[in-house]
């Protein structure tokens, strides 16, 4: 399991004087780029392979509130990844200094080439590397299906 601290910040807060919902969503981002760095990943890397994450959502459950001044980890795990490394999902679970479980997230995604902007599978020399990443125990091999599994479908606006 990969693991990033973080300490609430005045910015992170809302009217409610808790850790926003969007601070949730930067974290995760963090998290996930200091994930890829330290597993071979860089920015730099992924851009010499003209390649970038994109998401395509992130579901997010609530469980406690975390307040301003507090520390908070955030951790990640590989819960699935296709044969050819294009889509992947990652679980992200946040804990406060006493190890309660704040909130939990699956985000799934995949790769697009900077080129293009079309979705791509890894590089080999990549996708070897994520067989190194740390897998959660429901990790599973995912299909294109996958990826279209809560069945939302854009909407054009009718006006």
């Amino acid at each position: 399991m990969f693991i990033k601290e973080f300490e609430i910040r005045w910015s992170d807060i809302d009217a409610n004087g808790h850790l926003a919902n969007s601070a949730y969503i930067n974290f995760m981002s963090h998290t996930r780029m200091s994930f890829f760095t330290d597993y071979g990943f860089s920015l730099n890397e992924m851009v010499s392979h003209n390649l970038g994450p994109v998401m395509f959502y992130e579901n997010i459950y609530y469980f406690k509130e975390s307040f301003i001044g507090k520390p908070v980890k955030v951790s990640l795990q590989l819960s699935g990844l296709s044969e050819n490394g294009k889509f992947f999902r990652f679980t992200h679970n946040f804990y406060n200094d006493k190890g309660d479980n704040l909130a939990t997230c699956e985000v799934l995604g995949a790769f697009i080439s900077l080129k293009t902007r079309q979705l791509c599978d890894l590089p080999k020399d990549l996708l070897k590397l994520a067989d190194k990443f740390p897998r959660s125990e429901d990790f599973k091999i995912l299909t294109k299906e996958d990826t279209r599994s809560h069945g939302k479908r854009p909407v054009p606006l009718v006006q």
